[in-house]
């Protein structure tokens, strides 16, 4: 696995990182490998971990009444975090799982924060990770109060086009804010009664 080709191609996605950046990083980081079903953070728990995933995939998720509603997925060369809690040194209100067995480069705030401090291209590259995230979440809610739920299905899946081997569908149907049956509906359209 190399790091250093991975760092460089998500530095083209976000914003380029010198080579010493790319050395800090490594050094303050590590590789872990997660089971498909490790939840990371729960619920109430406080996070200081991020994780870079190399492979694989994970969600992040409520438990409202009971009910487990996704709330966003990450994929290779995403991020993925409590994003509330380990920026904001809150209680997570989420619960993160890997969805498959996943190889991640996992560092700290702390990491983040001296990194930000020692190299300017790292403090612009986090904050278009954190921008391009924010936006990701914005057009999500947007596209939940605005569109309906064909075009909902529509748009995940012009982004994640194969999402639905990876994701169990009723994960899907929850971040979508519909349920199992209109999902089906939506794949299906000549099982239509």
């Amino acid at each position: 696995m190399n790091i250093e080709k991975i760092l460089i191609e998500i530095g083209e996605v976000y914003s380029p990182l010198t080579y010493e950046c790319h050395q800090e990083f490594i050094a303050n980081s590590k590789f872990v490998t997660f089971k498909k079903g490790d939840i990371i953070v729960r619920e109430g728990q406080y996070s200081k971990k991020a994780y870079l995933i190399i492979e694989g995939c994970a969600r992040a998720y409520y438990l409202k009444d009971g009910k487990d509603i996704s709330d966003w997925f990450t994929f290779e060369n995403q991020f993925m975090a409590s994003i509330v809690s380990f920026f904001s040194n809150q209680p997570s209100p989420h619960y993160v799982e890997f969805v498959e067995e996943s190889k991640v480069l996992e560092f700290s705030k702390e990491t983040v924060d001296l990194l930000s401090k020692n190299f300017h291209d790292f403090e612009r590259f986090i904050s278009k990770v954190v921008t391009e995230t924010m936006l990701g979440l914005c057009e999500r809610l947007h596209t939940i109060q605005f569109s309906k739920a064909e075009e909902r299905y529509q748009n995940l899946i012009s982004i994640y086009p194969d999402i639905t081997q990876r994701i169990p569908l009723t994960h899907i149907a929850s971040y979508l804010g519909i349920t199992l049956e209109t999902l089906s509906r939506i794949r299906n359209p000549k099982v239509r009664i």
